[in-house]
């Protein structure tokens, strides 16, 4: 991540109606916006939520904005929505090293491997048992302010789906808690419960109710729904424990992702995989093709780019590369593709970051340009940290 000396910026586009570019205002930005208001931290990391983000900082600091009915910001609503990042004053004394937004909750960790949660819990998703009506219904209950969870755990990741948390432990395995999927299927449980058959694994992904683990041996196992065959099942049957994803034995996976609907892998040569649901071309297979696949498949249009990430929202999917480009795919309206069209198109095309430069940069620097660090995408936005890269002028 960027060195002290190298100035970066935290900007967003697309949907703004819940405050969740945190411009300072609630409108749609079809362009690429810088986040003012952070621009004196040093960020590390960003997160989209459905409608909420938040940032970390190098020193620890957590910053947080958008939707805030149901405690998401981590304090005491005062009004439906915030458009300007505030730090979240109850983990003032702890260093968050990564952080996690699901359907209406949020998780977070500290540098201890310590695991925290606030927002809705009425399905145990907080990590903590829900109050329930005479009837047995789930009351609505918020944790309004950031509390342990999964205390008896040394916690290396955290992941949030629509009402469920999932963690990854130091020594690899991973837990979860809460509901994973609609009613019917699943008992909820505010309990953290290991999830069997998953053991040395590096990384986690979560969808709205699927989830994605990557283990040490570049295996890729995935549970919970699969209507759309997000999954990679070659089915679509949903799945209670994890099973291996088809079709990736031969590749060296280095990265994972899972959107509402959809889920991506990364090789390490920079080839993507996507599969899951296809509709508004958010898979990237080109506008002819916008059809839900079962079994990831190849993203030819990516081919040659060398992506080192990509982050999959609600009905859209943005890929990084190593130059620090970012093409942008899926549903447009909302402004959510980030290049001034309201489109819709599977056809991966580049996010131009057109924002000034630095303020501090020296005279002989001043011919330069962002490039793109970290992606992450919403449900309807998309935030992103970029770094400024001098030309030097002799």
């Amino acid at each position: 991540m960027a060195a002290a000396s190298t100035p970066t910026a935290v900007v967003a586009w697309g949907s703004g109606e819940d405050g969740q570019l945190g411009l300072g205002d609630n409108e749609e930005k079809e362009w690429v916006s810088a986040v003012k208001a952070l621009e004196n931290q040093q960020v590390r990391s960003v997160v989209a939520g459905s409608r909420n983000s938040l940032a970390i900082c190098q020193d620890g600091k957590l910053f947080t904005w958008g939707w805030n009915q149901r405690g998401t910001l981590g304090h005491q609503p005062t009004t439906k929505t915030e458009n300007v990042p505030s730090q979240v004053n109850a983990l003032v004394n702890v260093n968050i090293v990564q952080a996690a937004i699901g359907g209406w909750h949020c998780l977070a960790v500290d540098d201890q491997g310590r695991a925290y949660a606030w927002g809705g819990n009425e399905y145990g998703q907080c990590g903590e048992e829900p109050v329930k009506d005479e009837a047995g219904r789930p009351l609505k209950r918020d944790i309004v302010r950031p509390q342990r969870c999964a205390p008896k755990l040394i916690v290396r990741q955290v992941a949030a789906g629509g009402t469920h948390s999932v963690v990854l432990t130091r020594e690899g395995h991973v837990w979860s808690w809460g509901q994973p999927w609609p009613p019917g299927d699943i008992k909820q449980i505010s309990v953290p419960v290991r999830v069997q058959g998953l053991d040395r694994v590096r990384l986690i992904a979560v969808g709205a109710f699927h989830n994605l683990a990557l283990k040490e041996d570049g295996s890729l196992w995935a549970w919970g729904n699969n209507e759309y065959g997000q999954l990679g099942t070659g089915d679509t049957q949903p799945r209670s424990q994890p099973v291996l994803v088809n079709g990736l034995s031969d590749y060296n996976l280095v990265d994972i992702a899972a959107g509402g609907w959809h889920s991506t892998a990364l090789t390490d040569d920079g080839e993507v995989f996507g599969w899951g649901r296809g509709e508004h071309g958010r898979l990237g297979f080109g506008d002819n093709d916008k059809s839900s696949k079962m079994v990831p498949q190849k993203v030819h249009l990516l081919a040659g780019e060398d992506t080192v990430q990509v982050s999959c929202g609600g009905t859209h999917s943005v890929a990084l590369t190593r130059e620090g480009r970012m093409f942008s795919f899926g549903r447009g309206d909302h402004g959510r593709l980030g290049y001034g069209r309201k489109v819709t198109t599977g056809q991966p095309i580049e996010v131009p970051v057109s924002i000034p430069r630095p303020k501090n940069v020296g005279t002989n620097e001043s011919e330069g340009q962002w490039i793109a660090k970290l992606v992450a995408c919403g449900g309807r936005h998309t935030l992103a940290l970029v770094e400024w890269e001098a030309h030097q002028t002799p």
